[in-house]
């Protein structure tokens, strides 16, 4: 199972024939800088290089009208002014006597990327392609666009592989309005794009962009529309809308297919979105959606148009579908007002679709209202290709961190009598233990003095958290006779001794020590059922659930609305999961944890199991070695005592924690940051 990549250069081979200011930053180059930057860093020979081949016409029909499909065929047999005569019938769009071939390759591979997932020879994959598609309509190009690559790739999977539930994750700057019109109406595809919108003065202009354009008849509740009304949109809002709308609505929708529309004009220095965020939250958000699917994940290339943020934006997203671990989370600030309101918005207006999101704020009061403003006469609009080009060509960001692979993905700490599984390391600690160390162990953690096995295994641990450290290792487990004694023995070490922050995540009933957040270096988040005298607070974090961790519904929920930002927010140098005994969380829940909580600290995750949870071990290092958990299944509706504890939990935490916010504060406008 290996990453696909699907490129060939012929995509290259057409360009705007004429002076035409709102197509000029469409050029060839899009496509060459971005391969030539999967080339330069070692990416594109470690992925799968699946061969192009033209979409048929029966195939571009599964989306498109027989009429529009011969008007495209002619354009290699016209002049230059029927050329410019059939561009002129469309929007912010040109036509070459050799788009029509590159339009059919442009959809050819997103399906040839669909049928290397769908027949398993990969398990996921990215389609650099040209031209775009999403903005393409049924009967009409648009936007660059001229087939709808990833809409008839959606219906070709349903098609042929009876895929039931789709889901099309839109990052691209522009609303895929393509996209939309053809799903709106069809519960089986999900689709949700955020895109620059200030109140529809910015391309295309379209009322059905907003935030209140849920979708029709049977597919009411499956188009979700994210508007920025501000530009400057930072990784912390991009995270947030991540975490508190998409992740929770797809993880209950349940899909058997990603499909990533992947524009890249929406990261720092694009001309079009003029947003902050840097190329590495590409990395996060295709992390965040990797485990969805059992993994199969297929990401095509849209828009993107400063050549360097699209070539990094690329290699970010290539290289986490190879399964290196991300980076941590760069310049991560608090959503800002503008995003805060849109999804404050959002969460309203599908709360009567999605059970997770029920008990999501109404609409904000009309001071700080994202609804759709009327345009105001005479104010200009932001046309596609306008004139903020060079102002945002001159922004300045540092060059993504080079992700380092560390040489053991996954190190364990067994007894003698426990298989090692495939694909990791087993990990000892030979060498003599620092005698006053050893002393301190003994006497804080051991049961007896002379417990030489024990204090081996905690010795182990922590030369394994220091290896963590050091990037030598990427991640760890270890099957104990105490999960909370050796919990509070690496904590003490990792923070006092290495001066690193922890993240320990407690999942079942049992006692933490309350002492090791004392220093402000842990942040404990422990989800279970038993309530207990001791209140939550900003650095130990009590989530009572009614039927405790058996409750896939109600987990999933805190998950997303409380531990993912909270986490993300911290950014710790190291994570630690503890399996409480009789925690009752099913295997396919802990292995989604697992997976998901390796988004922190470059994937440095500590596992911590009792000695007792043999059978664990295997399932629990494939989500460490970076496999796809099993899917949840379409979730239930949490209870509702549930949600309204997470709610009650997440209001008290959010004025220490800003990443958690869902609704924007009431005493300021939509136009302040």
């Amino acid at each position: 199972m290996g990453t696909a990549l699907i490129y060939d250069d012929e995509m290259t081979k057409y360009k705007l024939l004429w002076v035409d200011p709102a197509c000029k930053i469409e050029v060839p180059e899009r496509l060459t800088v971005s391969h030539e930057a999967l080339v330069r860093t070692g990416l594109a020979d470690r992925c799968v290089s699946v061969p192009v081949r033209e979409a048929t016409d029966a195939e571009i029909l599964l989306a498109h009208s027989e009429e529009y499909l011969e008007a495209v065929k002619k354009t290699p047999y016209m002049s230059l002014e029927d050329l410019m005569e059939l561009t002129r019938q469309y929007g912010d769009v040109y036509f070459h006597p050799n788009i029509y071939h590159c339009a059919k390759l442009a959809a050819g591979a997103a399906l040839q990327l669909v049928d290397s997932v769908m027949t398993g020879k990969v398990r996921n994959g990215m389609a650099l392609v040209r031209p775009p598609g999403h903005h393409s309509m049924r009967s009409a190009a648009n936007g660059f666009c001229v087939f709808n690559n990833v809409a008839i790739a959606a219906r070709y999977a349903k098609q042929k592989y009876g895929v039931r539930r789709v889901l099309i994750v839109d990052w691209d700057i522009h609303h895929g309005q393509g996209v939309q019109y053809c799903f709106e109406d069809d519960p089986s595809v999900l689709y949700f794009s955020w895109h620059r919108y200030e109140h529809q003065k910015f391309w295309p202009h379209l009322r059905n962009s907003d935030y209140d354009i849920v979708g029709k008849e049977k597919g009411a509740g499956f188009n979700i529309n994210v508007p920025w009304n501000k530009v400057g949109m930072e990784n912390g809002d991009y995270l947030s809308v991540f975490c508190h709308v998409l992740l929770p609505v797809a993880y209950e929708f349940c899909p058997d297919l990603v499909l990533v529309c992947a524009g890249f004009d929406s990261a720092i220095g694009d001309p079009e979105g003029e947003m902050c965020a840097t190329p590495d939250v590409f990395a996060h958000l295709t992390h965040l959606l990797m485990n969805l699917a059992g993994g199969k994940l297929c990401a095509v290339l849209e828009g993107g148009y400063n050549l360097t943020s699209l070539a990094q934006s690329v290699c970010q997203t290539v290289q986490t579908l190879l399964g290196d671990p991300v980076p941590r989370p760069a310049s991560l600030n608090s959503p800002c007002i503008s995003a805060l309101e849109s999804l404050q918005c959002v969460r309203s207006a599908h709360k009567a679709y999605w059970s997770c999101l029920k008990h999501a704020a109404d609409l904000p009061t009309s001071t700080i209202s994202t609804k759709r403003i009327k345009l105001r006469e005479g104010e200009e609009t932001t046309e596609k290709g306008g004139e903020e080009e060079k102002d945002a060509e001159e922004k300045v960001w540092p060059e993504p961190p080079k992700r380092v692979t560390p040489p053991v993905c996954a190190a364990l700490v067994l007894p003698d009598d426990v298989a090692c599984p495939e694909g990791c390391e087993r990990f000892s600690f030979s060498e003599d233990l620092d005698p006053l160390l050893a002393s301190k162990l003994r006497e804080s953690f051991l049961r007896d003095a002379d417990d030489s096995t024990a204090l081996i295994t905690v010795s182990s641990l922590i030369a394994l958290t220091e290896k963590m450290g050091k990037n030598e290792i990427c991640s760890g487990l270890a099957l104990v006779r105490d999960v909370t004694k050796a919990m509070t023995s690496i904590v003490q070490h990792v923070t006092t001794v290495l001066s690193n922050r922890v993240l320990v995540v407690c999942v079942g009933d049992g006692n933490v020590p309350s002492h090791i957040t004392e220093d402000r270096e842990t942040v404990v988040v422990q989800m279970g059922s038993a309530q207990t005298a001791e209140e939550s607070c900003k650095y130990y974090i009590r989530v009572c659930l009614k039927k405790g961790c058996s409750d896939t519904s109600g987990f999933v929920q805190a998950v997303f609305g409380l531990l993912l930002p909270l986490g993300y927010e911290y950014d710790p140098s190291l994570v630690v999961l503890v399996r409480m005994p009789d925690s009752g969380v099913s295997d396919s829940l802990w292995q989604q944890l697992t997976g998901l909580l390796q988004s922190f600290a470059l994937g440095h995750t500590l596992v911590l199991l009792q000695e007792e949870e043999k059978a664990l071990v295997g399932l629990t290092a494939s989500s460490l070695l970076g496999n796809p958990a099993p899917s949840l299944k379409q979730l239930q509706a949490p209870l509702t005592e549930d949600v309204e504890a997470i709610e009650r939990l997440r209001h008290r935490l959010q004025a220490d924690w800003k990443l958690l916010q869902t609704t924007a504060p009431q005493t300021q406008r939509s136009d302040e940051h």
